[in-house]
């Protein structure tokens, strides 16, 4: 498990490469699950403190966007899917 901390705009101290994985923290975050579509942008899925879910989606190490206060983690990953995020 890794520990990631952000500055709302890019992961710090950490590599171009480094993709967050499940059970990994990112801002205190726990990572629930990842989805990749194209080489470079990929959204990670995370379990908010008040139990609601968060989708970071990333530009490798870069924040593109971000949008919070998800009820479930499915209907999280269908706004991912039908570009809403």
């Amino acid at each position: 498990m890794a520990i990631y901390n952000s500055n709302g705009k890019e992961l710090l101290d950490v590599e171009y490469d480094v993709i967050p994985e499940v059970n990994d923290l990112i801002d205190g975050m726990r990572v629930l699950s990842t989805d990749r579509k194209s080489e470079d942008e990929y959204g990670v899925f995370l379990l908010e403190p008040n139990s609601k879910i968060s989708c970071y989606v990333f530009d490798e190490i870069f924040i593109v966007g971000r949008t919070t206060g998800f009820d479930s983690l499915v209907e999280a990953i269908e706004a991912w899917k039908n570009d809403e995020i």
